[in-house]
C-alpha cells in the first residue's frame, strides 16, 4: 500500500472507532402521505440542520477507510438504496457481510489518491444523499464535493457528529452508545427507525447477558494492535483511546495502553511492550493475510506474557470499530478472556 493510502487508512480508523453523535428530530403533516411515514424528518450534523422530506433512494458511501456506515445501512436492510459504495474492509465477524459489501455497486468510480470519490464523479452520481465517514469527506482542498456542492444538486449529507472536527482526533469518550446513535440517525433519515431500535435491543440484550457473568470475574489485561496498520515504529498501531475501550470494558478486559495517548493510538516503545502485562492480545485484522500468525509473532517476541504462555488470544475486524455489531465483539473477546466461565 501506498504511503498515502496508509496515511489515509490510519486517519479512517480513527473514523471507523470514532463516535457518531447526530440528534434528530421529527416532525410531521397529517395531511400529507409522506408526513404519514413520519417525514419531513430534520438531522443536525456538523452544526448545520437537513431536513429529509422522503427516505433517500440514491446513498453515495464515501469510504475513509470505514465500513461503519455501510455496515449499519445493510444492517438495517437498505443496501437497495446504495447507488455507489467506497467502503471495504474485506473481513467481518459478521456472516456474509463481506460478500455482501463486495456485491454492492461502485459507480464504477475511479477513486483518487486518497481511495475515495473526487467532486466530478460524486456529483455524477447524482446522489440524494451522501454518506461519509469524516467531515473531510466534504473539503474542497482535497478534491470532494463540498456540502453545498451536493445541497445544489439535491444532496442531504451526513457523517459522524464527533468526526466533524479535525481527522484523526479522538473527542469525548467513545463507547458503544456512539455505534446506537448512528443507527438510530440512519433509521430516522430512511424511516425505519423500528428496525434500528430492535438492531441496539438485541445488542444491549446479548452485552448485558455477558456483563452480568464477567462482572462477578477478575478483569482481564489486555493489549490491542493492528498489524497491518503500523506506519514507522513496530508497534504504532498499538490501540490506545478508542471504542474498543468501551466494548473490552464490557467484556471484563481492562486496556493496558488506554491511557498512554490521548490519540487512537499509544505508540509505545519496543521496552514498554516488553514489560506490558498483557494476558489477552486482541488483533485486529486489517489487510492481513494470517492474523493468526500476527499473534504468534508477537507472543515468539514476548514470551514473558501470560498471554504468550496461554495463547489468548482473538481476532476481530469491523466489529471492534464504530458500526451494528460492537456485541460481537464483546462476545468474542469475553469468551477468550474467560473461557471457564462462558
Amino acid at each position: 500500500m501506498r504511503l498515502k493510502q496508509l496515511a489515509a487508512a490510519a486517519a479512517a480508523v480513527g473514523c471507523l472507532a470514532a463516535t457518531a453523535c447526530s440528534t434528530a428530530t421529527t416532525s410531521a403533516d397529517p395531511t400529507s402521505g409522506a408526513a404519514e411515514a413520519g417525514y419531513p424528518v430534520t438531522i443536525t450534523n456538523c452544526g448545520k440542520e437537513y431536513t429529509y422530506t422522503q427516505a433517500p433512494s440514491r446513498v453515495v458511501v464515501m469510504n475513509g477507510g470505514s465500513v461503519a456506515e455501510v455496515s449499519s445501512l445493510l444492517a438495517l436492510g437498505l443496501g437497495d438504496k446504495i447507488v455507489a459504495n467506497a467502503q471495504s474492509y474485506g473481513a467481518s465477524e459478521v456472516p456474509g457481510r463481506a460478500d455482501a459489501i463486495a456485491k454492492l455497486p461502485t459507480g464504477d468510480i475511479k477513486l483518487n489518491d486518497m481511495m475515495d470519490i473526487p467532486r466530478e464523479a460524486m456529483i455524477g452520481l447524482a446522489p440524494d444523499l451522501v454518506i461519509s465517514t469524516y467531515d473531510g469527506g466534504f473539503r474542497a482542498e482535497a478534491g470532494f464535493a463540498t456540502r453545498e456542492d451536493l445541497a445544489t444538486i439535491g444532496a442531504n449529507t451526513y457523517s459522524p457528529e464527533s468526526t466533524c472536527g479535525d481527522v484523526g482526533t479522538v473527542s469525548g469518550n467513545p463507547s458503544i452508545e456512539d455505534s446506537y446513535r448512528l443507527l438510530r440517525d440512519l433509521g430516522k433519515i430512511f424511516g425505519v427507525s423500528e428496525k434500528a431500535e430492535q438492531i441496539i435491543a438485541d445488542s444491549k440484550a446479548k452485552i448485558g447477558d455477558l456483563r452480568s457473568t464477567v462482572s462477578k470475574l477478575p478483569r482481564k489485561k489486555a493489549m490491542l494492535i493492528i498489524p497491518g496498520m503500523a506506519m514507522g515504529s513496530e508497534f504504532s498501531s498499538v490501540g490506545a483511546k478508542a471504542i474498543w475501550n468501551d466494548i473490552m470494558a464490557k467484556a471484563g478486559v481492562d486496556n493496558i495502553f488506554a491511557g498512554a495517548s490521548d490519540q487512537m493510538f499509544a505508540n509505545p516503545s519496543r521496552e514498554q511492550v516488553a514489560k506490558a502485562d498483557v494476558e489477552l492480545l486482541v488483533v485486529v485484522n486489517y489487510m492481513s493475510k494470517d492474523p493468526a500468525a500476527d499473534a504468534k509473532k508477537l507472543f515468539d517476541e514476548f514470551p514473558q506474557w501470560d498471554a504468550s504462555r496461554n495463547k489468548s488470544y482473538v481476532v476481530l475486524s469491523d466489529s471492534i470499530y464504530l458500526g451494528p455489531s460492537n456485541d460481537v465483539a464483546v462476545d468474542k473477546i469475553a469468551h477468550v478472556a474467560h473461557p471457564d466461565a462462558l
